[in-house]
């Protein structure tokens, strides 16, 4: 195992109604005046702003509100809510969503603190050093910003879909209510279902340390993802899987499984960013389209661990053979693996591994995910 710190100051509250108590976490910190983030109006249709206005009323907590956050975070409404908080005094930020919702609002919290461009921290012009808390009510789970100081966000003028990363982005409390994911659509379900596999596997196939511990706590996070997702399309109100698949998705990217590995890499995500900022594809489809080409473009780089994943999650000795198996397995779900399932036409593929090979050059992989290979990889697509 290598050497590492790991360190996560979220705290979770998990369970039934605990969205109505998001006042009492709110006044630990001493808010006083909030900005809620929210996408679209269902959390009014619904009765959650509702619950949440109450609960701050109680506690003499102001508010204003940001709208209209889309399931690709776009910069301009990041831009939008910065203006805001400096313009309200604002004192903390109340994400009320799903993780589109909770990168927003860490993107506002990084930029309220600061007096340049905010996409400064995205492309490492500048290191975020101060922000103003986060608080996240979840309504869906994939992406365990609930629990991480990750936000990936889109620059509509440059069609850049890049990250920050800071533990000051971490919310302080995240609350998590199952009842509240009910409604998700299985289209959703589906892509969050895809997203927690990718954030599990990227470092399970690419660290040159992995221990079977390690490995072990990916392979029950993907087990279980596989089993509950099943049973919730069947019975969308499945309370227990729905708590089971919630508390597995925040493991799958809150730090836990990839300490003590070693140069882990994040190819995928890389990949599947271009197809958010050119075509507008959902992260999740976008990842279940990336995901089978770059295994069978990558299988050889490290068969051992291909064979132990198809050993382990599919009861298989053919690791090619547990490829093709996830991939049946993400289009039974509904979530499709072509390019042309996403409408991607073969033209695309070009554009799509440029703008993907400066990030990965951003993120160090340039060397290796140049724009030639991320054709090929898309090409099995």
């Amino acid at each position: 195992m290598n050497d590492f710190t790991y360190y996560n100051p979220t705290r979770i509250e998990f369970g039934k109604n605990k969205e109505n108590d998001i006042s009492t976490y709110l006044e630990e910190s001493s808010s006083k005046n909030v900005l809620i983030v929210y996408g679209s109006d269902r959390i009014k249709d619904n009765g959650l702003f509702e619950k949440v206005v109450s609960s701050l009323n109680k506690k003499n907590i102001s508010f204003k509100e940001l709208s209209g956050v889309v399931s690709n975070p776009l910069l301009s409404k990041v831009n939008e809510g910065i203006k805001i908080v400096k313009e309200n005094n604002i004192d903390a930020i109340l994400a009320v969503g799903g993780g589109s919702v909770a990168d927003s609002a860490k993107a506002i919290s990084a930029g309220s603190k600061y007096d340049g461009d905010v996409w400064d921290f995205f492309i490492h012009k500048s290191e975020i050093k101060e922000t103003l808390p986060v608080y996240t009510i979840m309504t869906l789970s994939a992406t365990a910003s609930e629990m991480n100081g990750n936000s990936v966000i889109i620059n509509d003028d440059t069609k850049q879909k890049y990250a920050i990363s800071s533990v000051l982005l971490n919310p302080v409390v995240s609350v998590i209510n199952p009842e509240l994911m009910a409604s998700v659509s299985k289209e959703y379900l589906a892509y969050s279902a895809v997203d927690v596999i990718s954030h599990c596997i990227e470092v399970y196939f690419t660290a040159s340390v992995h221990t079977a511990f390690n490995s072990r706590l990916v392979e029950s996070i993907i087990k279980t993802i596989m089993e509950t997702t099943e049973v919730l399309l069947e019975n969308p109100n499945d309370y227990d899987a729905r708590s089971e698949f919630a508390w597995a998705a925040i493991q799958g990217l809150n730090g836990l499984t990839p300490a003590g590995t070693k140069d882990g890499i994040f190819p995928n995500h890389m990949i599947e960013h271009s197809l958010s900022a050119l075509y507008n594809v959902a992260h999740g489809a976008g990842l279940a389209v990336v995901i089978p080409a770059w295994m069978k473009w990558y299988k050889n780089n490290n068969e051992k661990q291909f064979s132990r994943f198809a050993k382990e999650i599919f009861s298989s000795d053919d690791s090619f053979a547990a490829i093709i198996k996830l991939e049946e397995w993400f289009n039974f779900i509904g979530a499709s693996t072509t390019l042309e399932s996403v409408n991607i036409p073969r033209s695309g593929i070009s554009p799509l591994a440029q703008n993907a090979s400066e990030l990965a050059k951003v993120w160090g992989m340039g060397e290796v995910y140049t724009q030639k290979v991320i054709e090929e990889i898309l090409e099995k697509a």
